[in-house]
């Protein structure tokens, strides 16, 4: 197949783009490189440095070449940052999607993979599944889950052929290739800053919540699964043409077991910062993926907490400047 994938200088993005190079597919990447590094771009893929702001970019780029597929992974990400610049999601997020979305259907592509979140969800202490309460609980969530809404109207309009992938906290790493946000906002990586020396403690917000030992309690997937599961639910699009799937290990981790999980992987003590609560954090989310795992026959193959930190330990420990060294 021939892919046209944005935000293939990202984290998720560039991992999904290497895999569907290895599996002998073509790649587009579009990327503005705001928050993106060119470094990750597999070197087998084309790159067009653009903007999804820019119609005539964009609608350039799209009708270079025939396309039977957009994979989707511009986004900005930081829920708390969305609270308190909410126009800045409205308009990167949903309005740039909105404009991908109707140029793709104009240049004839008929499948598209949303990156998506489980943000969509109203905050529940049960696993969360497909048919939980949607009821985003910041402006990040509710831009994500106005995109899936609108690919369903394309859809019932157009034909349009697309999947949701809605999950908690990517982390780990690949080979040569993991997490390098700016700023850093995930616990991993995080946590691991401390073991590098990059960061004096690592910060635990609320330790009075109603769960084993007193803290939030989150899932986490291997990026090598998420992947996995966006290449099966590409394909999976030419036999149907609506797939709304959760992704996660099923079993959450509180972030003492992070933290403590990462001293034992790096031999680093490190300190942590107890703070209060933040706003919004719901103690326990899990994201239950029964639903692909049956359908899809997908099935995590990194769920174990010390492998997903090893991994990421390699690469930060490697990579201590992420790809702003290369």
């Amino acid at each position: 197949m021939n892919i046209f994938l944005t935000g293939g200088a990202g984290y998720i993005g560039s991992a999904t783009a290497e895999a569907l190079l290895n599996a002998g597919d073509s790649v587009t990447v579009y990327d503005s490189l705001v928050t993106g590094y060119q470094a990750a771009v597999p070197k087998e893929a084309h790159f067009i440095r653009g903007e999804l702001g820019d119609p005539i970019a964009l609608n350039a780029a799209l009708a270079s070449e025939k396309y039977d597929a957009v994979m989707h992974f511009a986004a900005f990400i930081m829920a708390g940052e969305s609270m308190k610049d909410p126009g800045k999601f409205f308009l990167n997020n949903l309005s740039n999607s909105l404009q991908l979305i109707e140029a793709a259907t104009r240049a004839g592509v008929d499948r598209f993979v949303l990156s998506s979140t489980a943000a969509v969800y109203a905050s529940n202490d049960a696993p969360l599944n497909e048919d939980s309460p949607l009821d985003p609980a910041n402006p990040y969530g509710f831009t994500k889950l106005a995109v899936e809404q609108a690919l369903e109207w394309y859809r019932k309009i157009h034909g349009l052929h697309y999947s949701a992938l809605r999950y908690f906290n990517a982390c780990g790493a690949l080979p040569g290739r993991g997490e390098a946000h700016q700023p850093e906002s995930h616990l991993i990586p995080l946590v691991l800053k401390v073991a590098l020396g990059q960061s004096d403690a690592a910060s635990i917000y609320g330790t009075d919540y109603p769960t084993p030992d007193g803290t939030c309690i989150r899932d986490y997937i291997h990026i090598a699964d998420l992947v996995s599961a966006h290449l099966l639910a590409l394909e999976a699009l030419s036999e149907q043409d609506q797939l709304v799937y959760n992704l996660g290990n099923g079993n959450g981790y509180s972030v003492r077991q992070v933290i403590e999980t990462a001293r034992r992987v790096t031999g680093h003590p490190i300190p942590v910062v107890e703070s209060p609560r933040r706003q919004g954090d719901a103690p326990r989310l899990v994201a239950s993926s029964e639903k692909i795992r049956r359908e899809l026959g997908w099935t995590p193959q990194h769920p174990d907490l010390t492998d997903i930190i090893t991994s990421a330990w390699d690469w930060h420990r490697t990579h201590p400047q992420g790809y702003q060294e290369e």
